[in-house]
């Protein structure tokens, strides 16, 4: 896929990490965030998340130089507008993306592909917004994202087939492995691990085990790298929320109720480790 300008939108856990893998594959990133200090954080993530490379052997040292060189970050969207793909990494909230999306239709080139790295949401709903549903796309990279080698792609009821196939052979392009996958609440990853999470904390909730003894069941039992809840932390507990939410709204089904453990947590802000107290602290 022959692209040189990528646009990443949200410099937060996920949009910083796609940003990282486009650049240290060669593409020059506009990285655009709503205000420089998380602009700023996320530039230091990725500088910290290259020399962590660097020093495993994974790029050259002198890499790490170039691939932050290729990063331009900026606050106005109107920066995408020469941007030949958009990746948008915003918080998992329909309305929001909604929103970015009927702005990216006006601001970028008419043969700009619009992806999303929803968790759950339509691509179907926010291609609709959009005056090129064509060319709107799911792009699910998964957490920390240099390092996890599975993308979902998806595509919604209008998606092209050429989007389809630039968009798979652009994972490829990054070192990925995508699955294609079909437009449906949560795709494939979300709707099995999601209720299984939000199993474990139901757990915790009605005191079957405590948080460190159902992980050390998963990571003992299951040969699981990590538990369900440390996982769950990782997400963001706020992430988690939300996926479960949209299951819920979409499926209409009680398995998919959120754990009310989990909404008691967010609503106090222990959101995982990004906070550094969700279900273990840090």
């Amino acid at each position: 896929m022959n692209l040189k300008s990528i646009g990443v939108l949200g410099a937060g856990t996920m949009g910083n990490g796609i940003a990282h893998v486009f650049a240290r594959q060669g593409y020059h990133v506009v990285l655009i965030d709503s205000e420089q200090r998380w602009l700023d954080r996320g530039l230091a993530t990725i500088e910290k998340n290259l020399q962590r490379e660097a020093a495993k052997g994974v790029i050259k040292l002198e890499d790490v130089g170039a691939a932050r060189a290729r990063i331009s970050p900026a606050l106005g969207r109107n920066s995408l507008a020469a941007c030949e793909l958009v990746v948008e990494a915003v918080t998992e909230n329909f309305e929001l993306k909604a929103e970015l999306f009927r702005d990216l239709d006006s601001i970028c080139r008419p043969e700009a592909v619009l992806a999303t790295n929803t968790s759950s949401i339509s691509i179907t709903r926010l291609a609709s917004q959009t005056r090129r549903p064509q060319q709107v796309i799911g792009m699910h990279f998964f957490n920390p994202v240099p390092m996890m080698q599975l993308v979902e792609v998806i595509r919604g009821m209008a998606t092209s087939q050429e989007t389809f196939d630039r968009v798979m052979e652009l994972a490829v392009a990054l070192g990925k492995t995508p699955v294609a996958v079909n437009d449906s609440p949560g795709f494939v990853a979300n709707r099995v691990l999601m209720p299984m999470l939000n199993e474990a904390m139901f757990a915790v909730l009605e005191g079957v085990a405590d948080a460190a003894a159902v992980d050390q069941v998963f990571k003992l039992g299951m040969a699981h790298p990590m538990g369900p809840l440390a996982l769950a932390d990782l997400i963001g507990l706020d992430t988690c929320l939300n996926i479960m939410r949209v299951l819920f709204h979409e499926f209409g089904d009680p398995k998919y109720r959120p754990c009310p453990l989990l909404i008691k947590m967010v609503d106090a802000g222990w959101l995982g480790k990004k906070t550094g107290r969700g279900f273990h602290q840090y």
